[in-house]
C-alpha cells in the first residue's frame, strides 16, 4: 500500500470552457459537489483506501522564520487567486495506477448545471524514504 496526498485546487477562473466558477454556483449545485465528495471518500472508506480529507476555509496566514524568534506573519492566501488550494484527501491504495483511476473519479465531481467540472487534482506520494543524492 502506498499513501498519496490528493490537492483539490479552487480555481477562481474558469480552467477550462466547462468550467463555472464556484462562487456562481447556485446553493443547490455546492450542496451536490459537497455530497459527490463525501459519497466518494464513504466508498473509499469501506473499501480501506480512504485515510483522511478536509475542505479548508479560503482564508490562510503565511508564517516564515525571521532569526529573531518573532516569525512575520502577513495575509494570505487570499480567495481571490486564481488557484487556492480548497481541500485535500489522503487515500491509501495498491499502485498508482489505483491513485490514478481515484483521481480521475473525484475530478468528475458535479458543478455548474449538474455537469462534471474536470477539475484538475494534484497527486503527491508520500515521502517513504529519503532522497539520495548520486554524485
Amino acid at each position: 500500500m502506498a499513501k498519496y496526498l490528493l490537492l483539490k485546487h479552487y480555481r477562481g477562473a474558469p480552467a477550462s470552457v466547462n468550467d463555472v466558477p464556484m462562487d456562481r454556483w447556485t446553493p443547490e449545485e455546492i450542496s451536490d459537489h459537497i455530497q459527490y465528495m463525501n459519497d466518494f471518500a464513504a466508498r473509499l472508506e469501506k473499501t480501506g483506501e480512504f485515510v483522511d480529507g478536509q475542505a479548508l476555509a479560503p482564508e490562510g496566514t503565511f508564517v516564515r522564520y525571521d532569526g529573531e524568534g518573532r516569525p512575520p506573519v502577513t495575509d494570505g492566501p487570499f480567495a481571490e487567486t486564481k488557484d487556492l488550494i480548497a481541500g485535500w484527501m489522503v487515500i491509501d491504495v495498491d499502485s498508482y495506477e489505483r491513485a490514478v483511476a481515484l483521481a480521475g473519479e473525484l475530478s468528475a465531481a458535479p458543478g455548474a448545471g449538474g455537469r462534471p467540472i474536470h477539475e484538475w487534482l494534484e497527486l503527491r506520494p508520500f515521502l517513504t524514504a529519503p532522497p539520495t543524492i548520486t554524485e
